[in-house]
């Protein structure tokens, strides 16, 4: 008896966990629906109320991408870039994603001239935009298999040709293998930065040391993203934006992405 009480206990603590997250991942699916209903019917605080509770709950970019629709048809632009921008952390290559944060973008006030990168930091970033990290890491399998198989080629063939093509082919799809990866480390990076964030504020004016006392420097406006360079203080934050221009804002002003 003792044995199958304990058998049991154990079947349970093992079942309950997968009962409880399919349960779990079912409210999820309903209340995602119901979100894409209410914004189907035009209802977008509705359906910003129901993105947000799903994506609360699970890191999605399909519905931060949803959320960012629903703040920009709200006219909150803020949110909206707050949201595509999550969008885009977590699917860099989703076109519409990115479509539509210029368009959320040229709604909101601030023009700022970034500063120029270097042009192989250029290059990494629009190569490493064009698939996601699952779909990198797929590429990478495939161009080192197919390397494989030329390399042997080079080994066993038969004939100078084979031989020939083989090396060739190896050396290439082996370097383009190795570019696949520096554009999926690249992505990997990207998406764990915890050093980016937008303006939510509708005015924020920033200061040359982390105190109200402070000079004021330059003005910002809701949905600016800012680079944060030091936040080890409790209520300030050192924030760097694209031209190049350093201050401090205090924390409430803005959303980490």
């Amino acid at each position: 008896m003792t044995t199958k009480k304990t058998v049991l206990s154990c079947l349970l603590g093992l079942l309950l966990p997968a009962l409880c997250g399919a349960r779990g991942t079912a409210a999820l699916d309903s209340m995602k629906a119901q979100a894409d209903e209410a914004y189907a019917g035009k209802r977008y605080e509705q359906a910003a109320r129901l993105y947000a509770r799903v994506a609360g709950s699970v890191e999605s970019a399909s519905v931060c991408y949803n959320l960012g629709c629903a703040y920009y048809r709200m006219d909150s632009m803020a949110q909206s870039v707050l949201w595509f921008e999550r969008a885009l952390k977590l699917d860099p290559a989703d076109e519409d994603t990115r479509a539509n944060l210029q368009l959320a973008r040229g709604k909101t006030i601030d023009r700022i001239n970034a500063k120029h990168d270097f042009v192989m930091v250029t290059l990494l970033r629009r190569a490493a935009g064009m698939l996601n990290l699952s779909q990198w890491a797929w590429a990478c399998l495939t161009l080192f298999t197919l390397a494989m198989l030329a390399l042997a080629a080079f080994l066993r063939g038969g004939s100078v040709p084979v031989r020939k093509g083989g090396f060739f082919a190896s050396a290439i799809l082996l370097l383009l293998c190795l570019l696949g990866n520096a554009c999926a480390l690249y992505q990997r990076h990207e998406a764990g930065r915890h050093d980016a964030a937008i303006v939510v504020s509708p005015v924020v004016t920033v200061k040359s040391t982390p105190s109200g006392s402070g000079n004021d420097l330059f003005l910002l406006h809701e949905g600016t993203r800012v680079e944060i360079r030091d936040n080890s203080l409790r209520d300030w934050a050192e924030i760097e934006i694209a031209d190049g221009k350093v201050g401090w804002i205090e924390k409430k002003h803005f959303t980490v992405i």
